[in-house]
Formats: structure tokens, sequence, C-alpha cells
């Protein structure tokens, strides 16, 4: 992976965005003026308040938000960077956009559902009521997509083992199952959770995409075989049939219909 990749647009402002929010609401406001997170209970996801309360924005602005710890939002943001900028590259800024946000808001609505779902199933509720903030869902989308694109590219593993893209992406997943089977739905500091649901949300937004795209070619490709049809018929129809040339050409006349463009094109 290369780190010294130029970064770009979107991904810029996407930084911009975070290291705003993060150093001049949650910091500064919340900090030194308001003395309590209201901010991050907010905007950030809390599973009780979007289950009973509706606060449903909060699948989408808690990918926006990181904890007080500094090396949260750094190893996030330097992440995005280095993958999201061969991403937006690749793809273009409004794919790009799309899958980040996707992947960030797919990842919360598991979170909010798997929780629902063992908190109903089990009775134990334990992580309803914390925040989880951080763009790890969305990143975690953008390590599913680098691997899938650039599977064959040599990566370091933390830091100093060298292996493939497509096997450190196989590696972060295992590890992040088995961190959550250890820890338990909830359980964790870390919502492992959500990084599994960003990658979940990224590989369905990547099949629907490639479907979407796959049944336009095909469409596409079976528009202009009517067409071509339509081409050689017209084609033959104006070899055979010369008074029905509009030029006025035929068999006497300066031009004839052979060799002249076709009359129904696409």
């Amino acid at each position: 992976m290369n780190s010294m990749v130029p970064i770009t647009p979107v991904v810029k402002w996407l930084i911009g965005i975070c290291v705003v929010i993060w150093l001049l609401f949650q910091v500064i406001v919340e900090k030194y003026f308001l003395d309590q997170p209201q901010i991050t209970y907010g905007l950030g996801l809390v599973p009780l308040s979007v289950i009973e309360k509706f606060f449903v924005w909060q699948v989408f602005t808690y990918q926006f938000l990181h904890s007080t710890n500094v090396f949260h939002i750094v190893f996030n943001m330097l992440l995005l960077w280095w993958l999201g900028s061969e991403l937006e590259s690749r793809w273009g800024s409004k794919l790009f956009l799309a899958y980040y946000l996707v992947s960030g808001a797919g990842a919360g609505v598991i979170y909010v559902f798997v929780m629902a779902m063992h908190g109903w199933i089990t009775g134990t509720f334990s992580g309803w009521t914390t925040p989880v903030v951080g763009a790890s869902g969305a990143v975690f989308g953008l390590m599913l997509a680098y691997g899938v694109l650039f599977g064959e590219r040599i990566v370091y593993f933390m830091m100093v083992f060298p292996m493939r893209a497509k096997w450190f992406v196989v590696i972060l997943g295992a590890v992040e199952v088995a961190t959550l089977l250890n820890s338990g739905v909830g359980g964790s500091q870390e919502a492992n959770l959500a990084h599994l649901g960003g990658i979940a949300a990224g590989f369905g937004f990547l099949k629907s995409y490639t479907w979407w795209q796959q049944r336009r070619w095909r469409n596409k490709s079976s528009v202009r075989g009517r067409s071509l049809k339509l081409v050689v018929d017209n084609d033959k129809k104006s070899e055979g049939d010369a008074p029905d040339d509009p030029s006025g050409g035929g068999a006497g006349g300066g031009s004839s219909g052979k060799g002249r463009g076709p009359k129904y094109w696409n």
C-alpha cells in the first residue's frame, strides 16, 4: 500500500468534516462548554435511541464522530486517505462517496438490528445505551473493496509482515469475528459488530452494483442489436427501391441510396 498516494477530493472533504466535528464539537464544545457528551449521544449511534425514540439519523451521523482518544480518529483518517484515495481514483467521486456512505450507514443499521435481536432473544440489553462513534464501519467497507480490486497488491500486516491485500482483508475479518465471539455482542469497547457490518454492507453494495451494471450492459447490447437490424433492413430497402430515396437519387440520379448514412441509428 502506497502511503504517499495523493489525497482525492471526496476523501479530503470527508477527512475535513470528521476532523472539524471531532475537534470543534466533541473536544472543545462538549468538554469545555457543555461538560457532558450531549452531541455524542445525539449524533452517535445509540441502539436504544434508534429503537425507542426513532433517532434514525444516528445510523448515518455516527460515522462522522469519534472518541476523544486521538489515536481513534488518526487511525481511521489515515486508512480513509490510503484506501479511499485509491478507490476514488479508480471509481470516480460519485460512486466512491455512495459506497463509503452506504458502508457506514449499512454498518449502523446492521449493528442496531443485531443488538435488538440479541436483546429480545436473550433478555440481555448490554450496550443498548452506549454510543457507537467512528468511521470504522465505512473504513472496513473500504478495506473489503480494496481487497477485491487490488487483491494481488502487497501490503504489510502490522506494518511488518508482507502479504497480498486479499489475505490481509480476510485476516482482519477473521480477527473481528473471533473478537466478537469472545467478547459477545455489545461486550467490547470496540464495536466489532459494526466493523463486520461495514464489510457486509460493502459486500452487498458491490454485488448489487455489479448486478445492476451487468443488467444495464445487457439491455444496451440488446438495443444495439435491434438498431443494427433496422440499419441492415433499411440499407436493403434503399438498394432495391430507388423511388423511395428522399434525395431524389435513383437509377438515373446523381447518387444512389447505397453508401448513404443509416436512416435509423441510436
